[in-house]
């Protein structure tokens, strides 16, 4: 099967600053390149980390969609946090975005670019 890249077809996220595609889908996988808190026309989110969380989810459900996926079919996340101790704050919101069974996930302390708190990268299957 070809390789297929997709993210930026329905305009629900910003087009990437760099030589990356959004989400690439090989198989039956989907692939989702790490997402910043940036609205469509590419603004970026201010406030705290549960404000950066939800904009990052939701862009996420959006290459989804475009992917013909979804949130229900996330099999593995990794989150970059500038502050670990951020964490509990984070999970508010991904519990309310994702339901169990949850995807399988790793969290790290890392220094997502542009002062960002958050940065989240998935993949999931396509149903």
């Amino acid at each position: 099967m070809a390789i297929e890249y997709r993210g930026t077809e329905s305009g629900a996220v910003p087009a990437p600053r760099g030589p990356y595609s959004p989400a690439v889908v090989w198989n039956e996988l989907v692939f989702v390149s790490g997402l910043l808190a940036m609205r469509e026309d590419g603004t970026v989110v201010s406030g705290g980390i549960r404000e950066e969380a939800v904009v990052v989810l939701r862009n996420l459900s959006k290459i989804l969609e475009d992917a013909g996926s979804g949130l229900d079919r996330v099999l593995s996340v990794t989150v970059y946090l500038r502050d670990i101790g951020e964490l509990p704050a984070f999970n508010e919101v991904y519990e309310e975005m994702f339901k169990p069974p949850f995807p399988a996930r790793s969290a790290v302390q890392a220094s997502p670019p542009a002062g960002f708190r958050v940065e989240l990268a998935a993949v999931a299957c396509l149903k």
